[in-house]
């Protein structure tokens, strides 16, 4: 997977070839040796050609060059006080890597080394200071290295786990970054590294350092807040917030490249799915991006990801009803009357219509406001208002698996709901149900706080709110009476 390099790393790398530097001086000063400076001159401002053949002919220098070995230290080692031999060293080391056909055998002639990433990974804590370039070149160099030994060895290797898990780390400080430059950087280089499955284990592994900012990145771009209230889920907000980008600023390039990332992630299915719906709500996340996706590419990643998520068997309980409950068939139906022309994605289209329209042949009501209680947003589905819906599941709703949906249902009722106080109005809606339907049972859920919770918001400000808490408490107090 071939992807262009960012525009602000090639400016920085382009600047730093073009700055002179004193070379004879560094050899009188002892940080570098005739020798190194010698091999360095035979590459420097040369030819593709005679670069790779001068590089072929002599591939033990240059592997000493980068890496050190029995000649002495890595320039990278040596020159570790001079900031401008840092710099260039690194961007020639990138330079021989990056292009892999011009010097296939110093890219094995490197990995062959005993700790290929040792006089480089210091580097990426060179500086907090957001503007040193070093960090931020030695990464490039690192993600080059590191996504080779995974093609040349795909086996997992101690050297490359613990250079991947730094990376990582390093990588995660720019998806966080006010700069869209470098947050698009961080991310392409995760696609480049993501090729293997130890690569996304790892990956997962610091998921709240990887993953946590790439998805805060589509929940700016689907223009929302990262917020448990938010109604970004509703599809009241529109992707397109600007004709020139997306949501919070963020352009279409940085949307695609996180959406690839995931998607390569999503390969790992059985591993991440059930934690990115826990944690995300991908499912909701990734229905909201299709409705209002700008363009067939960005569909595609987001079609094959729901593919992959919902594919896998350990999945299908938890992702299937979420998927009911964020309107995702519908969105599909909307999809199809589209002039979409890409084979992918019209088969991935397919393949999840297909899922989606067995799994809700075989549901029943009950098992659709289960599913909806579970995700934590209620809406108006046909079984809120439904009489017969509550004579027939009041009790197996309060006894079902120990009491979880009645135990969701008062965490649902606790929460303010600022922006979409419609999920409360439901809440109440349903333990009025509840306790009209099955009033001996009135008691577990006053243990839940229920009925406090209902009696608190009779004060609330919005009108139907205050209208369906005080239905709920008008059959409370029924039964009181009875009593």
């Amino acid at each position: 997977m071939s992807l262009d390099p960012p525009t602000y790393l090639s400016s920085l790398q382009n600047n730093i070839r073009a700055r002179p530097i004193p070379w004879e001086g560094a050899v009188r000063a002892g940080t570098i040796t005739d020798n190194d400076l010698k091999t360095i001159k035979a590459v420097d401002k040369v030819r593709k050609e005679q670069r790779r053949q001068t590089v072929e002919d002599d591939l033990d220098s240059y592997q000493s060059l980068i890496l050190g070995g029995n000649k002495g230290k890595s320039v990278l080692e040596s020159a570790a006080k001079r900031a401008d031999v840092v710099q260039y060293m690194l961007v020639l080391t990138g330079d021989l890597l990056n292009v892999i056909s011009d010097c296939p055998s110093l890219t094995s002639k490197l990995l062959e080394h005993s700790d290929p990433y040792k006089p480089i990974l210091p580097y990426l804590s060179h500086s907090s200071n957001p503007e040193d370039p070093i960090p931020l070149l030695a990464s490039s160099v690192l993600t080059t290295l590191a996504a080779n030994a995974q093609t040349k060895n795909p086996k997992s290797t101690l050297q490359t786990d613990d250079a991947l898990s730094k990376l990582y780390k390093y990588l995660a400080s720019l998806t966080k970054s006010q700069d869209n430059s470098l947050k698009d950087i961080s991310v392409q280089q995760y696609s480049s590294l993501l090729k293997t499955k130890k690569a996304r284990e790892l990956f997962w592994s610091q998921r709240e350092e990887t993953v946590t900012p790439l998805v805060d990145v589509l929940i700016e771009a689907a223009g929302a807040s990262k917020d448990t209230d938010s109604t970004l889920w509703s599809g009241a907000t529109s992707i397109r917030s600007a004709s020139d980008g997306l949501g919070g600023g963020v352009g279409l390039q940085l949307l695609y490249h996180v959406l690839l990332t995931i998607w390569q992630l999503s390969f790992e299915a059985s591993l991440v799915g059930k934690g990115l719906e826990r944690d995300q709500e991908i499912i909701a996340l990734y229905t909201h991006l299709l409705r209002t996706s700008p363009k067939e590419k960005t569909t595609r990643l987001l079609l094959s990801t729901l593919v992959n998520l919902l594919s896998s068997p350990s999945n299908k309980s938890t992702l299937l009803p979420a998927a009911g409950t964020a309107r995702l068939p519908a969105v599909l139906a909307n999809l199809k009357s589209r002039h979409l022309t890409d084979p992918d994605l019209l088969e991935d289209l397919k393949v999840l219509n297909g899922m989606l329209d067995e799994y809700t042949s075989s549901q029943t009501t009950f098992d659709e406001y289960a599913a909806e209680v579970q995700s934590g947003k209620l809406r108006w589905s046909p079984p809120h208002r439904d009489t017969t819906f509550w004579r027939e599941n009041a009790r197996r709703i309060l006894d079902d698996d120990g009491g979880a949906l009645p135990k969701k249902l008062a965490e649902v009722m606790s929460k303010e709901w600022a922006d979409d106080k419609s999920v409360l109005a439901i809440a109440c809606n349903d333990a009025g149900w509840l306790v009209k339907e099955a009033p001996e049972k009135r008691g577990q859920l006053e243990k839940l706080g229920m009925k406090g919770r209902v009696m608190e918001l009779m004060q609330d400000k919005d009108e139907t709110v205050r209208w369906e808490s005080l239905r709920a408490v008008g059959e409370w107090m029924r039964y009181s009476f009875d009593d």
